[in-house]
């Protein structure tokens, strides 16, 4: 197994797995999810796996289990007590697997607010966010973060199931006048409020903003834009068309079982590729190759993306996506490889619709 981690990050990355798994495996704090796997196994994780390496030792996380089992068997018992929410993924490839939150959401974007650039996204300035709402974690996520940065979040709602009914069923007409009635909210509410300087959008939203409004004239500096797929054709026409020297566009992949991807600094020689990066320790990426997952894939290779998630409060080791991508080395700031040009796997039976990501 290559590990994920340069050489010098390796002892913190194998460090932040041995806590992990002592607490998730612990009679005292762990959850009823992990607690009974543990009593399948023919030997105590806390004792095997020493390291990221060793993680392989408990296999592959499955889908089926954040989609058909309830969520609170993953609630920890050392957080009980504790108010608990539930996250869903977008469900467009079936049922949404259902993702436990006490703190992790706050504690990704606050983490997160530190790789924005002040200038385009001052502090004391108002949010829009122009996304998913309803059960998924964007809709509370994006209203932290500008919380923390000492704003206050202007929502617009939007339910992209829908949006994907419509598409499956061929009312396209009708996708787009939904599309209309989410774009008119949020022109209503720049226009209403001069203060909101920072938006969250995702692309396509982007786009159909952009067709009815220049973001700089609307007094518009930051764009935080995240979907399932941005292709490097999309990231030169937002900077260059959308946005202008004056907008600072900062590209992001996030779902909701990862948290929060950093896009990497543009710089001419990646030509508008598309490159993220896990918020490591907390979150590791591996590209796999799609037709022997033990095999990771060389630098600059295609093949699929491979979630771990290692929090207190949710512990997911080596969760196949349904994403594909290729293999980035680390650099500058991020000690630990990445992602380039995220897309939807193209090896899975099922069709994906992605309405308004």
């Amino acid at each position: 197994m290559v590990s994920p981690a340069s050489p010098e990050f390796q002892p913190k990355l194998d460090t932040h797995v041995r806590e992990t798994v002592a607490f998730h495996f612990s009679e005292e704090t762990g959850s009823p999810f992990w607690l009974d796997f543990k009593q399948k196994l023919d030997f105590d994780p806390r004792e095997r796996i020493q390291g990221f390496a060793d993680l392989s030792s408990l296999g592959f996380f499955q889908d089926e289990w954040l989609r058909c089992k309830e969520p609170r068997i993953f609630v920890p018992k050392a957080f009980k007590d504790k108010p608990v929410y539930v996250f869903e993924t977008g469900g467009s490839t079936g049922i949404p697997k259902s993702r436990i939150n006490i703190e992790d959401f706050r504690l990704d974007y606050s983490a997160f607010s530190e790789t924005l650039p002040e200038k385009f996204f001052p502090k004391g300035s108002d949010w829009l966010e122009v996304g998913p709402s309803g059960p998924r974690r964007l809709r509370l996520a994006i209203e932290h973060l500008a919380q923390v940065r000492g704003g206050i979040c202007y929502m617009v709602d939007l339910d992209p199931r829908f949006v994907i009914k419509l598409i499956k069923w061929g009312e396209m007409a009708m996708m787009e006048r939904y599309k209309q009635h989410v774009i008119d909210q949020a022109l209503t509410l720049i226009k209403a409020h001069s203060s909101i300087k920072c938006l969250f959008t995702t692309p396509k939203l982007l786009e159909a903003l952009c067709e009815k409004i220049s973001l700089e004239k609307a007094g518009i500096t930051g764009v935080f834009c995240g979907g399932t797929e941005m292709t490097p054709q999309f990231h030169r026409f937002a900077v260059e068309e959308l946005c202008g020297p004056n907008v600072h566009f900062a590209p992001t992949y996030g779902n909701t079982l990862m948290g929060l991807a950093v896009g990497k600094p543009r710089v001419p020689e990646d030509k508008y590729a598309v490159i993220y990066y896990p918020p490591a320790p907390r979150a590791i990426v591996e590209v796999l190759d799609p037709k022997d997952p033990s095999r990771t894939v060389g630098y600059g290779e295609t093949g699929r993306v491979c979630l771990t998630t290692m929090t207190k409060e949710f512990f997911m080791p080596r969760f196949l996506e349904r994403d594909q991508g290729e293999r980035e080395a680390p650099s500058a700031g991020f000690p630990y490889d990445g992602v380039r040009n995220v897309r939807p796997f193209s090896e899975m039976n099922q069709t994906v619709v992605e309405g308004v990501y």
